[in-house]
């Protein structure tokens, strides 16, 4: 019993600390000001590092979320109380206006809503470059990790230690502020807020951390995130509803894309039935409203193709192709133009994309040798197992190389019999 417990609390803790984080850290630093960001950062790790101490000996509390809340508040208030702190460190640096009066302050829905949508738009600042930007958003309203950060940029973690360092230090210099949105702001600052939650959810969806193949929390906050960008006026724009609506496709068919016994279920082999049909008619109708102006992004041209791909319909593929001619013009990368080349093997056959793949020069991606395996399975045997090999010498993903050595062991197998 004991043992089922700890392993709860391991489980629980982590959970919430990627769903609460962020909002204790945000309403944290409305009340501080964000110059004192490190403290509030500061309060609600401690917060959660009583938690792992108190809970497994004391149980979980009826409302976790709620306790944990509490204990934040109480944490500030403490320090608060350290009058010297106060005086020397917070009160001098907060605004009449920004300053909440008689230490008293709350964490209801209304206020974490508030505090995080400006936070990222304030991490977001065009004071640091577009990358760093990310970063920082990533790491302060995400909760992401130098190492998780470091994957989905293809860095190492030295190099993304470096940048946050560096982009923290300029959002100090620049005197940042918390407060609340204006239309300047959110103008030059939501592309980059939007291609932080398209990356957190990419990193969900696709994971490279090495032991896992899809991160489904990585997914919800990025979509929590979104929603709350579209829930507000200011920020409630085409190109927003785009996105949420190719989260909700993509999310439709989470529980499809991997196996009973964790492995990778490629798109073609999925179970249509495991398909969730309500994230289907969200995306539609964020869809239809992305689509109700006369404007175009990246996101409305991928939440398209993620729609057509929610169909079981064979004369989708000519449609998804021609999405992908126009993102691939639009917005160029490897990732796009692989995926246009298994679009490209549906409408041609797989040896005119097998034609179209050589002109790439992407030899050392692993998708791309993963594609080029399946468009040669049954064309050239051997060049498939060679492409595999490839394949899984580039992949850092355990799942992903337990799926390409059975590809390799099953085209193995075939050569064999029929050699015999």
């Amino acid at each position: 019993m004991e043992g089922t417990q700890s392993n709860s609390n391991a489980e629980l803790i982590p959970h919430l600390f990627r769903q609460e984080y962020s909002k204790m850290t945000a309403v944290l630093c409305r009340y501080f000001g964000l110059e004192q960001i490190e403290l509030a950062e500061d309060i609600a790790s401690e917060t959660f590092l009583k938690a792992s101490e108190y809970w497994p000996v004391h149980g979980v509390p009826e409302n976790p979320a709620g306790w944990l809340y509490t204990v934040a508040k109480n944490k500030a208030k403490d320090h608060l109380r350290r009058g010297q702190l106060f005086e020397t460190r917070v009160k001098d640096a907060l605004k009449p206006a920004e300053a909440i009066s008689g230490h008293e302050f709350e964490f209801s829905d209304e206020i974490i809503a508030d505090s995080q949508l400006a936070m990222i738009f304030v991490v977001c600042d065009p004071v640091n470059s577009q990358s760093a930007q990310v970063c920082l958003a990533l790491q302060i309203l995400c909760g992401f990790s130098v190492e998780e950060m470091a994957n989905a940029f293809l860095s190492n973690m030295e190099t993304i230690k470096k940048r946050l360092q560096r982009a923290r230090a300029n959002l100090r210099n620049d005197g940042f502020q918390l407060r609340k949105l204006q239309k300047d702001e959110i103008s030059t600052r939501l592309d980059t807020v939007l291609k932080t939650l398209y990356l957190l959810f990419n990193e969900g969806y696709f994971s490279q951390n090495e032991n896992q193949f899809i991160r489904k929390d990585l997914c919800s906050e990025a979509m929590r995130l979104t929603l709350l960008l579209v829930e507000n006026k200011l920020t409630n724009m085409p190109q927003v509803n785009a996105l949420l609506a190719l989260m909700c496709f993509q999310s439709s068919r989470l529980d499809a894309r991997t196996s009973d016994t964790g492995e990778a279920v490629l798109y073609e082999d999925q179970d249509r039935r495991l398909w969730n049909r309500f994230l289907i008619e969200k995306g539609n109708y964020y869809l239809l409203k992305a689509f109700s102006e006369k404007q175009e992004s990246k996101y409305h041209i991928e939440a398209a193709i993620a729609c057509w791909h929610t169909t079981t319909r064979d004369e989708k593929w000519p449609h998804i192709l021609q999405l992908y001619n126009r993102l691939i013009v639009l917005e160029y990368s490897p990732v796009t133009a692989i995926n246009r080349l298994f679009a490209f093997g549906k409408v041609y056959g797989k040896e005119s994309a097998i034609k179209e793949a050589e002109k790439l020069n992407l030899s050392s991606n692993s998708y791309y040798h993963g594609l080029m395996g399946f468009l040669y399975s049954g064309v050239n045997t051997g060049y498939a197992i060679m492409h595999y090999k490839q394949a899984l010498r580039f992949t850092k993903s355990v799942i992903e190389k337990k799926a390409l050595a059975d590809k390799i062991d099953q085209l193995t197998t075939l050569v064999q019999t029929a050699g015999q």
